[in-house]
């Protein structure tokens, strides 16, 4: 990553670099990133200030592994939760402990995401979108499947490590709307 002032240039090595176009979109940790610049081994993408202060892609170090998807194409299958690349916030990993074949991961949730969360509900993790499996006070524990923790970066997450969350849009959708009607009810 290259600083620019308050900005950045990050530079990634992707596989399916050579199928980029420039102004593509890209989720980086599940941040939605637009291609600025490709050549033959990756692409770069510009972070503007307010990418920086509210994900943790400033945090990147050279070498550092990534979640990276490509955007979904309108004819594609949907399988999973809606995931959009649009962080509302970081969070903090508590812990990640190997349990029999599976891990668990803890994730202490900032106030502004908590509401949005429920247990059995999603909650995307840098980019890898995850069922919460219990909710306790600010923290949700996600169990973590064998094929999930080999594909992902999760084997290099540390505990304290910031991670992007991007919670449930459908729930964001619907807090809105309840409390547009509630300020409406109680202003009648």
């Amino acid at each position: 990553m290259v600083r620019m002032g308050d900005q950045a240039r990050l530079e990634i090595d992707l596989p399916f670099a050579s199928e980029l176009t420039l102004g593509e979109s890209v989720a980086v940790n599940g941040c939605c990133l637009t291609v600025a610049e490709i050549d033959p081994q990756g692409a770069s993408f510009d972070l503007l200030e307010q990418t920086l202060i509210v994900t943790s892609l400033g945090d990147f170090v050279v070498g550092d592994r990534v979640n990276l998807e490509r955007a979904m194409r309108a004819s594609d299958r949907f399988g999973g939760h809606f995931v959009q690349g649009h962080i509302d916030g970081t969070g903090r990993v508590v812990s990640l402990e190997q349990r029999g074949q599976d891990h668990v991961l803890e994730i202490e949730l900032p106030e502004a995401i908590e509401d949005f969360c429920i247990d059995k509900g999603s909650l995307c993790v840098d980019g890898i979108s995850l069922t919460i499996a219990e909710l306790a006070g600010n923290r949700a524990r996600f169990w973590i499947t064998p094929h999930t923790f080999k594909e992902t970066h999760l084997p290099e997450l540390k505990v304290d490590r910031r991670v992007n969350l991007e919670a449930d849009f459908l729930a964001k959708h619907v807090a809105k709307l309840v409390g547009a009607f509630m300020t409406r009810k109680a202003n009648a």
